[in-house]
């Protein structure tokens, strides 16, 4: 039996139930040892999202970056732009492994992302004008640009879409906030359309994430110590996302958007983010085999990916049947005095609080190396 028969099991079950398999990482070693290459061919990857804890990991390290560190000093750039053409060269990369699958997907898949600078999280002008930048950079058909769902993103998500850009939305977290975030692709889908542009060619995902929901409020039912608060730990994520899901169902059937589908929009899919498990208490591919549902993203770390395709459990539809019982959980977390508000909001600070970081520690990274080759990286 070979690898890539062994490996089609549930992974191919998933690509089959609806379910895009993209991978949660990137590095340069990952593109020219053709490792990525070989995931699409043996894992039914179709796309690729990174954020700056990614390239923070995979810069950070050195590794494939040596010569292009060498030219960069000796053209004395910033560290900044020093950051920026590694990054941009990594995602052009990626998007070429990937564009035969965006080509025979027209364009649904073979996505790469490639997020803003973090530290423009709350400032729409200069998100509007870093999406700009980096869409031209990569030059590629099939890179996404992501912006965070900060009040301050959804006007430059609606703003950028307007362009012709394709977004991915990252860092959603609420229910309310996701609603935001469709009305805003909704609103760019719009504006497109009154310039002329194709919207076919137009695609956005919005990256709802998962386990840090479960982080956090089975932190404080711990804390609470009850036998109800304990029954409830690990249901909170679900019940989320599967009610996002439910209001992504709503939106993609009323009839503002019926009138951009008819004139060959493209809906923007749901993406479970952040669904590598924290909890070993939990299975490992919990938020895999729970959030089947047909045109969703499902973007994994790749130990998630791996152990899905050891024992993943594919079994159809998670999401769907569902809405009545995540309803009943959330509405059981309220109960013990667990804000939700509260703690989605939390979340959404601390998501671009940990980019915000991770971004630093590359920018020091850089500049260390920058400065090693004499070269001052400031």
């Amino acid at each position: 039996m070979t690898e890539a028969t062994a490996t089609a099991g549930a992974l191919k079950r998933l690509s089959d139930e609806g379910v895009s398999i993209w991978l949660d990482d990137l590095s340069r070693k990952r593109i020219e040892s053709g490792n990525l290459a070989e995931l699409v061919e043996t894992r039914h990857v179709v796309g690729v999202t990174t954020n700056p804890s990614i390239f923070q990991a995979a810069i950070g390290s050195g590794e494939g970056y040596a010569e292009q560190l060498t030219d960069l000093a000796v053209r004395g750039v910033t560290v900044d732009e020093a950051v920026r053409m590694m990054t941009t060269a990594d995602v052009r990369a990626a998007a070429d492994v990937l564009r035969p699958v965006h080509d025979a997907t027209l364009g649904r898949d073979g996505r790469v992302s490639i997020e803003v600078d973090p530290r423009l999280a709350h400032d729409t002008a200069a998100t509007i004008a870093e999406a700009k930048q980096l869409a031209w950079l990569v030059d590629r058909p099939n890179v996404m640009i992501k912006i965070p769902a900060t009040k301050a993103g959804l006007p430059a998500i609606t703003e950028v879409i307007g362009l012709g850009i394709s977004v991915n939305v990252t860092l959603i977290f609420s229910l309310e906030r996701y609603r935001e975030v469709m009305d805003a692709y909704l609103a760019g889908l719009e504006k497109a359309q009154k310039k002329g542009l194709d919207l076919s060619s137009i695609h956005s995902v919005a990256s709802f994430f998962v386990s840090r929901v479960d982080s956090e409020i089975d932190k404080r039912l711990t804390v609470l110590g009850t036998d109800q608060a304990l029954a409830l730990k690990g249901r909170a994520a679900l019940a989320n996302a599967r009610l996002a899901y439910e209001a992504y169902e709503s939106v993609f059937a009323g009839e503002r958007w019926t009138a951009l589908g008819g004139a060959r929009a493209n809906k923007q899919r749901p993406l479970w983010a952040s669904t590598g498990v924290k909890d070993p208490a939990y299975k490992d591919t919990l938020y895999v085999d729970d959030l089947v549902a047909p045109g969703t993203v499902n973007t994994m770390p790749e130990a998630t990916l791996n152990a899905t395709a050891d024992h993943g459990r594919i079994t159809g539809d998670t999401v769907t049947n569902g809405y009545a019982q995540a309803r009943a959980d959330l509405a059981a977390v309220e109960a013990l005095g667990i804000s939700y508000d509260e703690v989605v909001r939390q979340l959404e600070d601390e998501g671009v609080a940990k980019f915000e970081a991770a971004w630093q520690d590359l920018l020091d990274a850089v500049t260390k190396s920058l400065n090693s080759k004499g070269v001052d990286g400031e």
